[in-house]
């Protein structure tokens, strides 16, 4: 018996029916509404495979730097409430690298191909994943 195709393998075949076989048949709006359709869907492909590990990364980081439990949402909630108050800025020890991996890590799912997203995965290839 075999396997069926995954989430991320059946978002592929559609993205690449309509980028190889549709768009090329499309014109004026009508592709260009193909053309967003293909973009939403690599995006919603990269959320399947890369968002829950970010955002086990992103929920682990905030934890560790606002010493609080809780989902991610609420963390988030928190960070920036203190940061409204005052209470952390820029010299807070951690802030930076969390603010830098939460965003790399958002880039790798919206836009991967985002020019200083590329840049500083040369330098640091576990930055933004």
């Amino acid at each position: 018996m075999s396997e069926q195709p995954s989430a991320p393998e059946l978002i592929q075949a559609v993205t690449d029916f309509l980028r190889n076989d549709a768009l090329p048949r499309l014109e004026g709006l009508t592709a260009f509404h193909a053309r967003v359709a293909i973009s939403l869907l690599e995006i919603v492909r990269r959320e399947i495979e890369l968002g829950s590990k970010a955002d086990a990364q992103e929920r682990a980081s905030l934890q560790d730097l606002l010493g609080s439990e809780g989902g991610l949402d609420a963390l988030n909630r928190e960070l920036c409430a203190r940061i409204a108050r005052g209470e952390v800025n820029a010299h807070t020890p951690g802030l930076m690298p969390h603010l830098l991996r939460t965003g790399l890590a958002k880039l790798a799912v919206d836009q991967p191909s985002y020019s200083t997203y590329q840049r500083l995965q040369q330098h640091n290839p576990e930055g933004g994943q």
